[in-house]
Parts: structure tokens; sequence; C-alpha cells
């Protein structure tokens, strides 16, 4: 058993990578956008600009999630997050080699449509090569990539800002590093196993099995464990393949429909968390709280992508024993506690000041009040990392039957980088005009998140994918008949 659970492991670290690459690309451009000769070179982007640069690759993200609902099914799980980071490279090259604001916009709109890809189908084949009893824990190591990722590109921001105002290595080192991730999830995902659920539904049988005793009892197509599991996916497969989703709309059909909204909503209100406003703008952020040098924004933006890190962790280790419901509600109280007193610190120690070049800043001369802004900061980055950060991706990847999981999350990916790209577009703007007013936004969001979750999502953790009809207290035999139906009404 130990050896098929290290092959467990080891397939979905290698496909968390994808995670690294998004991570890494969120948190480069933070960075970046605050460099002297960055500013320079590209004329000094305005706020607009500067939203306009960090959205565009959440704008590829949006496009790239919902081309991998087809691609999943179509070519697999492991071919289409081998697909992506082919995609990623090239817009990666192209942002590294960028001579003009248009190349880069264009190299990172690219490079989004690798990790939309990415987003969907990396936790995806983590949840279905996982048991039920870790099923969690392997679809965080995901977030918790997305979380080294993001770290990784604070410090090599914070390091390569140390060349030279004068030098472009400054940024476009940083952004031509991840270049390399991407080569190693090419390559590495080549020796991964395919889907056993893609395999059965692909009518490829002995192929299935065999990779489920490999990854359940390393190897022995005998073991009875195994075999039940085995058929238990298999009939599940041959039932639902009669009833496969053909388009998006059959999305919308009862009693489908409750699971793809849940979907949806989770995926939404992790971005209306308000952490990706943290981690692009988080240098702006540390300057309005009283650090004025780049250098040192820099550096409390690197400890920021150590606590994500570290605040992971639990979630990767407990996620599996206290549940999603109980991670979220929690998480929220974390994160609502934390904005507010940002808000209160902000607006009361804080001096709003406009520049001559027409950006905002925010002076705090109040040492401690500055250092409270900075911690407080880190409170909230905790408590998303280890509630809405993980399970964001773990309960649209686990709640939907395989004759619509790849359509589903695709969906639900899809609305996820739709507001991440609002956000990122907006924020700025906001930060600008309303300072400490956006953090007051964020909170109310917050309370609005635990009403949503504590009345409309159930329970999944212990469950097997097969097991959801049950969770939602619905089944698909319900729109196996009214497929039926609509057949004999056509006919």
């Amino acid at each position: 058993m130990g050896k098929s659970v290290v092959q467990l492991y080891l397939a979905a670290s290698v496909a968390a990578v994808g995670g690294f690459l998004f991570g890494y690309d969120t948190g480069v451009i933070s960075g970046i956008l605050d460099m002297p000769n960055f500013k320079d070179y590209y004329q000094n982007p305005s706020s607009l600009e500067r939203g306009t640069i960090v959205s565009m690759l959440l704008l590829g993200c949006f496009v790239g999630s919902l081309i991998s609902g087809y691609s999943a099914d179509k070519i697999g799980r492991k071919f289409s997050i081998m697909m992506a980071s082919c995609i990623f490279i090239l817009g990666a090259a192209l942002q590294t080699g960028a001579n003009g604001k248009i190349m880069l916009i264009f190299g990172r709109i690219i490079a989004g449509l690798g990790i939309g890809v990415l987003s969907m189908c990396v936790p995806l084949f983590q949840s279905e090569l996982a048991p039920p009893a870790i099923r969690g824990r392997l679809v965080s190591l995901q977030q918790f990539a997305i979380t080294i990722g993001i770290a990784v590109s604070f410090w090599i921001d914070y390091g390569c800002e140390k060349i030279g105002a004068d030098s472009q290595a400054t940024w476009r080192i940083p952004l031509g590093i991840q270049i390399v991730p991407a080569v190693i999830l090419l390559v590495g995902m080549f020796f991964m196993p395919f889907s056993p659920r893609w395999l059965l539904d692909r009518s490829r049988d002995s192929d299935a099995l065999q990779v489920l005793a490999r990854l359940r009892s390393s190897g022995d197509q005998s073991d009875p464990e195994m075999l039940e599991e085995y058929n238990l996916i298999k009939d599940e497969v041959v039932y639902e393949r009669e009833n496969s989703v053909r388009n998006y709309w059959q999305l919308l059909r009862r009693p489908l429909r409750r699971r793809v909204v849940l979907g949806v909503v989770i995926q939404i209100l992790q971005q209306l968390t308000g952490i990706n406003v943290i981690m692009y703008y988080a240098p702006t952020i540390f300057q309005q709280a009283g650090l004025s040098s780049t250098s040192s924004s820099l550096l409390a933006t690197g400890i920021n992508g150590c606590v994500n890190i570290l605040a992971t962790i639990p979630a990767i280790l407990f996620v599996d024993r206290w549940g999603r419901r109980k991670t979220l509600l929690s998480g929220s109280m974390v994160m609502g506690i934390a904005y507010l007193i940002i808000a209160c610190i902000i607006a009361t120690q804080g001096t709003k000041i406009i520049k001559d070049d027409g950006s905002v800043s925010i002076s705090m001369d109040n040492t401690a009040a500055s250092y409270a802004t900075i911690v407080f900061v880190y409170v909230f980055v905790a408590g998303f990392a280890y509630s809405w950060g993980p399970i964001g991706w773990i309960y649209p990847s686990e709640i939907f039957p395989l004759n619509i999981r790849a359509k589903a999350t695709s969906v639900s990916t899809a609305a996820n980088w739709l507001f991440n790209f609002a956000i990122g577009q907006i924020a700025p703007i906001l930060m600008d005009e309303i300072t400490w007013g956006l953090y007051v936004i964020f909170a109310c969001l917050a309370v609005v998140s635990i009403i949503i979750v504590y009345f409309f999502f159930p329970e999944t953790k212990g469950r097997s994918l097969e097991e959801m009809d049950q969770v939602f207290g619905g089944t698909t035999t319900e729109y196996s008949a009214h497929t039926k139906v609509e057949k004999g009404d056509s006919a």
C-alpha cells in the first residue's frame, strides 16, 4: 500500500505545478509594477493601465477555463495539462521579451489561456485520482502550490530589484523564470497516469484497472477493495454515458442545476474575499501602510507570501477531518475581522495624498498603526489560506457527476476568472478613490459568504465522487427521466 500512496501523491504533486504557475504569475506582476525601471520603460502606467496589465491575464484565464471543459473530455485531463503547459510557455516568453505594452498584454493573455486550462484540469485530475479519505488533501496541493508560486515570485522580485534601477533585468528575469516550472510540468506529466474515470469513460477498461491498481494496491489487480471501487466507478460510467451532457445549456436542468450554481457561487465568493487585490497590489498596500521604499514594501510582500504558504499547511493536513463547511465559515470570520481592523486603522491614522503624477498614496506617521496594518494583512492572508483558498478548488472538483464534471467544473472555474478579472480591473481605481472603504466592502462580503455557506452548502467530506447524488438529495436518475421525456416529446 505504501508504494501506491507514494505514486498517488507524486501524481497529484506533479499536476500541482500547474498551480505554481498560476501563483507565480499572480505574484510576480505585483512587484514588477512598482519597479522603477519597469515604470520608466512603460512610461509610468496609469492606474487604469496597471489594472489592464494585471487583468488581461485573467481574461485569458476565463477563456481558457471554458475551453478546458471540451479538451478535458476529448483528449483527457493529462493531455490537457500538457497542452496548457505549452501555451503558458509561449505566453511567458512573450512577456519576457516584450518591447511594448501591447506585446506584454498579449503575452499575458496567452499565458492566461494556459493557466485557465490548468486551473480546471489540475484539481479535476487530482480529485479523480484520489480516494475519498484524502481527496481534500490531494486537491489542496493545488492551492499549496499556488501559495509557493506566489511566495517564490515575491522573493525573486525582491532579489532582482537589487540589480539596479537602470537595468531591464530587474523585471525581465522574474518574468522569464516562470518558463522553467512550465517545462517541468510538461515533461513530468508525460510520465503520470491518466484519470481512471476518464479511461473508463473512453471504454479503456483494462487501462483503467491497471491505473487504479497502481494507485490503490501497488499494482495488485485482484485486491478486493480496489476491485470494489473499480466496479462502482464502472457502473456509474456505464449509466451516465447514456445521459451525457452534450452542451452547456443542459447544466441548467434539474437536479444538476443546484450543484452547478453552488460550484459557480463558491468560486465567485473565493474572489470576493479580495485575496487577489492583496496579492496583485501587495507592495502598494504596504506602501500605504507606511513602508515608503520599494525595497521595504517588497520585503513585506515576501513575508506575506511565506505566511500564505504556512497557513495553507493546516488545510492539507486536516481539511478531510474538519470538513468543508466549518473551514469556510471560520475563514470568513477571520478575514472579515481583519478587514474591519485594517479599515479602521487607515481611516483614523492615514492621510490621503495625491502625487504629482495623479496617483494616490496614504501617509501614516504612526509607526504602531503602520505595523498593525501590516500584521492584520497577514492575518487576513492566513484566514484565506487555510479556508477559501483550498476549498474553493476542492468543492467544485468533487460535487459533480462524471457526465457533467468537466463541463460544470469549467463553468465554475470560468466564473472564478471572470470575477478575478473584474476585481483586478477596478481594484486599483477603488484603492485610489475610496482607500480604506475598499476594505469595508470586502468585510461586508465576508459576512455575505458566511450566510450563503451556512444555509446552502452541504458537507461533502468523506464521500466518494459516486456518492455525491446522495449528498445533494437529487439523483442523476431524475435527469435521465427528464431527458427521456424530452426525447419522447420530440419524437
